[in-house]
């Protein structure tokens, strides 16, 4: 009978640990403590025990444990035992030895049967609880496919996959949406809080910006891989929202992937959300570009960032599509803003013609502008100076020949000891003097650097030759 007890308890726990999902080591260890705890509440005072389980029987033993000591000097009956009464059992005992005594669990009476049930239940509980918050700990801000369970005061009920349920208050709800019990629904984890009396809480939502991303992970492939990445979404759920995407591969469009084939994709997703309108626009490093793609689909004549203010811009748009980009009841200009994470404020044209702190800071960008331009044209200049280009030596020196035509003309009208000053005339007498030998020497060194010849080894090696002619 003993045997069938142990056996009828293990077969519990054991469901227990199949409904639960309890490990069978933690199963195995809620087993001892509660045997333990209801043996020390029997038997007052002892300590001294121990559960030894053989999960392949599927039995288990309570174990009494007691030290041998000389005759006579037995303190704790709980806990010691005679070396005469120990020998009794086996002969080879020595005073120092321990000796286990299985006890039989029915011997405990109704008041320690109770209470090993009730600590079972507890430690059930508690593996239970740690099971359910290290599950889902990992998957907060994930897609979960889920149906709707039930509604009260508070929470809208959801049942996950594995059958634990999950709150969804009333901010994390889509307006307008409607629930039926038993209707699938996708929510996102949003958190999962341990509380001490009630134990692990999953709380989703409809109404994150996450939602989005992952649902647009789950339709488009590239998403997924990372070769299209979301920056940033802004969303007013249940109405619209507006997606800034770009891609890491320079030959794809970011924008036409997540629409897909026909709006298949960005189809799909809006579907999920009952009609939600979604904007996807593209993600730029230049910061204007990127406020005048996320104002889409306004047109944007021009975006002015406030020299005061790093994060205000004010945007320029025609005077027809002031409406169209301030959106109804400012939800484009709002959305536009929360997902550049600037404050906009758009004004028309006419209206920015008439604000003469626009208009100065207009003026004062159109200053420096002109001065930029001024800079590049005489770089410009220079580099075309720099970098005439010449067939051969010929047509260089036919250049400066004509040149030097110009200068002795010049330098003739200087004859007058008016204009002209010595270093001027000195450099052109050294320029007439300069012999035919002199002359071709330049011509050669000219000629090799447009050959990329090196001319200095060319001369070593021509003195080289004259020498050994010297020699002879």
């Amino acid at each position: 009978m003993a045997s069938d007890y142990r056996k009828e308890l293990f077969s519990a726990l054991q469901a227990l640990q199949a409904e639960k999902g309890i490990s069978e080591e933690d199963a195995i260890t809620s087993l001892k403590d509660t045997l333990v705890t209801a043996y020390k509440k029997n038997f007052e005072g002892e300590t001294n025990v121990e559960v030894d389980v053989d999960p392949e029987k599927q039995e288990f033993n309570l174990l009494q444990i007691k030290e041998v000591v000389a005759d006579g000097d037995m303190i704790d009956p709980y806990s010691e035992i005679y070396l005469k009464d120990a020998r009794e059992i086996n002969s080879a005992y020595e005073v120092g030895d321990q000796i286990k005594f299985e006890i039989n669990p029915r011997n405990f009476g109704r008041l320690a049967a109770q209470s090993g049930k009730n600590k079972s239940t507890q430690l059930i509980r508690e593996k239970e609880k740690e099971a359910i918050h290290a599950r889902y700990e990992g998957f907060e801000h994930e897609i979960v496919s889920a149906r709707v369970a039930r509604e009260d005061q508070r929470f809208l009920w959801v049942t996950m996959p594995d059958g634990q349920e999950a709150a969804m208050g009333e901010k994390d709800r889509i307006p307008g949406e409607t629930y039926k019990v038993g209707d699938p629904i996708k929510v996102l984890i949003n958190r999962v809080e341990d509380s001490a009396t009630r134990g692990p809480q999953i709380y989703v939502s409809r109404t994150s910006p996450e939602l989005v991303k992952r649902l647009f992970e789950q339709e488009v492939p590239e998403v997924y891989d990372g070769v299209v990445v979301i920056e940033s979404i802004a969303r007013e759920a249940g109405d619209r929202s507006k997606v800034a995407v770009r891609t890491t591969d320079p030959n794809l469009d970011p924008v036409g992937t997540l629409v897909g084939p026909r709006g298949s994709r960005v189809q799909a997703v809006v579907n999920e959300l009952h009609g939600e309108n979604m904007d996807i626009v593209e993600w730029v490093e230049d910061e204007a570009q990127y406020i005048a793609n996320a104002l889409n689909p306004a047109e944007v004549v021009d975006v002015i960032f406030n020299p005061d203010n790093d994060n205000e811009v004010t945007v320029i748009v025609p005077d027809y599509q002031l409406s169209l980009a301030i959106g109804k009841r400012g939800q484009n200009a709002r959305l536009a803003a929360k997902l550049t994470k600037f404050k906009i404020d758009i004004k028309s044209e006419t209206q920015a013609e008439n604000d003469p702190q626009l208009q100065a800071i207009l003026e004062e960008s159109a200053k420096y502008a002109d001065e930029d331009d001024e800079s590049v044209d005489e770089n410009d200049a220079g580099d075309l100076e720099d970098e005439t280009e010449y067939a051969d030596a010929g047509d260089y020196f036919v250049s400066n020949d004509e040149d030097g035509q110009s200068e002795d003309a010049d330098d003739s009208a200087d004859a007058a000891p008016v204009d002209g000053t010595d270093s001027d005339k000195a450099a052109a007498a050294a320029k007439k003097d300069m012999s035919a030998k002199e002359t071709k020497e330049a011509q050669d060194e000219f000629a090799a650097a447009l050959n990329n010849v090196d001319f200095d080894a060319v001369l070593e090696e021509k003195e080289g030759e004259e020498k050994k002619d010297e020699d002879k």
